[in-house]
């Protein structure tokens, strides 16, 4: 297996030395907020190609290489939208998201009001979340210092579970509600399921912001990851789908189990996507790596079965979601 991890390494690498026929960079980082006129500022992280030296940070239990401030450098650069699921936070992909950076994307992540690792209090307030991507993509094309490097027309989206979910709304779908109720009542140990039965609000029915948004027309591309709730997703539901979406399925997910989720979504996309199903790999190995330090106090989300490598699947996991959102992006551009 260290064989391999070193394989996936230097695969990764090279990949991203040769991406968009330039050379890598170094990850920059900035922590801030972004201006939402319907609640609290939403916190950001935000990863960038930079030549500054990277150094280790602290935030938390999570430790990242990279340029705290570090001046950002390029142009016309994609940006890729990263939404969480329930529970975590901005940097619950960190890894994904420096590897993006480090290979030409301007990356932000949100942590989702009231679906944090800190608040919960609105976890089934599912269609909320899609509104906040919206409100982080204008304050990076308005308001972020450097904005002027992004390129508005290349926008992408990577969501795990419920970010999963998220991106889905975001690029056009609409899910039905009303296939809840009986789904869980046959299925009442998945995840939502349980969520939804916990919550003070009719458990059948995830509470549905009055703001419901519509897709934002800005983004052309999703990378979407063990979605929650695809079955309410039906052909119909997705007819409004037009961009390209990479579509991955962890093999032994307990918490999306097949056929119910990421299956149901590939069935109901008018257009094929990139279907990757990860062999022995669970839910939670979407996630970026644990630290020991994360481990001690989240073992839940930190462990992988027995033989499944989560650092080197996160190798090729990542060079595979750049180079799918690369490729995505550039098709209407002329590049």
């Amino acid at each position: 297996m260290k064989t391999l991890t070193l394989k996936l390494f230097a695969a990764l690498t090279t990949f991203a030395i040769a991406f968009s026929g330039s050379c890598a960079h170094a990850a920059g980082f900035q922590h801030g907020f972004a201006a939402d006129a319907e609640g609290k500022p939403l916190e950001i992280g935000i990863w960038y190609p930079s030549q500054a030296a990277v150094k280790p940070i602290a935030m938390g239990p999570i430790v990242m290489n990279v340029a705290v401030n570090g001046p950002a450098e390029g142009r016309a650069l994609p940006l890729v939208l990263i939404s969480h699921g329930t529970g975590s936070s901005f940097l619950g992909h960190f890894d994904t998201a420096i590897a993006l950076a480090d290979v030409g994307f301007v990356v932000a992540a949100v942590t989702h009001a009231g679906d944090n690792y800190a608040d919960q209090s609105r976890s089934v307030d599912v269609m909320d979340r899609p509104r906040q991507i919206s409100r982080v993509i204008d304050h990076m094309l308005s308001t972020w210092g450097d904005r002027a490097l992004i390129d508005p027309a290349r926008i992408g989206m990577f969501g795990f579970s419920a970010g999963g979910f998220t991106a889905l709304v975001n690029i056009g779908g609409i899910p039905d509600f009303s296939t809840i109720e009986p789904m869980c009542g046959q299925y009442t140990a998945d995840f939502a399921c349980r969520l939804l039965a916990k919550s003070s609000s009719n458990p059948a029915v995830p509470r549905t912001s009055a703001r419901a948004p519509a897709a934002d027309a800005r983004i052309k591309a999703a990378v979407v990851a063990a979605p929650a709730l695809g079955f309410t997703f039906s052909p119909d539901g997705l007819k409004n789908v037009k961009v390209p979406v990479q579509l991955w399925r962890a093999g032994e997910d307990v918490l999306v189990p097949h056929p119910r989720y990421a299956e149901a979504v590939r069935l109901a996309l008018p257009q094929a996507p990139d279907y990757r199903v990860v062999p022995n790999a669970g839910h939670f190995d979407f996630l970026a790596p644990c630290s020991a330090a994360l481990a001690s106090i989240a073992s839940a989300i930190c462990v992988s079965d027995v033989g499944f490598d989560r650092a080197a699947f996160h190798a090729s996991f990542n060079a595979a979601a750049a180079g799918f959102l690369d490729k995505a992006l550039r098709a209407g551009t002329g590049n």
